[in-house]
């Protein structure tokens, strides 16, 4: 039990170091009282940041829809950042199994750092729409 006390600490403090901002997953994590409740946090933060990012990158792409080849850029670049994120997130939990291999805070750390990895993305692309932003004015 105090093993599982110290897991679910640990998992409070990487939350917000991971994120460290005041938000719906800070007032989800101070909610959460079990493993899976953080989990489930981490969860829905996974899901907030994609709409974030989608909604950004759609912003983008009709900023930049006058030029067809800043569009494929644009979605070339999108693609490959896929390509990345997906190898990085192989490349840092790499186990078959990975509930055995990582424990019942996998799934929190997974989607965490997934999420941050959406976050940065999603201000990358907010740096590219202000050179349209920029132009278009």
């Amino acid at each position: 039990m105090r093993r599982f006390l110290q897991t679910v600490i640990f998992g409070a403090i990487i939350c917000r170091a991971v994120l460290a901002q005041d938000s719906e997953l800070d007032r989800c994590l101070d909610k959460a009282d079990t493993q899976l409740a953080m989990n489930h946090c981490a969860s829905d933060e996974g899901f907030r940041v994609e709409a974030q990012l989608h909604d950004v990158y759609q912003k983008l792409l009709a900023a930049a829809r006058e030029d067809p080849g800043a569009v494929e850029a644009i979605m070339s670049m999108q693609k490959a950042w896929i390509d990345f994120r997906d190898a990085y997130m192989d490349a840092m939990y790499p186990a078959k199994d990975k509930q055995a291999a990582y424990g019942s805070i996998f799934p929190l750390e997974f989607n965490l750092l997934r999420a941050k990895l959406t976050q940065q993305q999603t201000e990358a692309l907010k740096e590219i729409l202000k050179n349209y932003v920029k132009s278009n004015e």
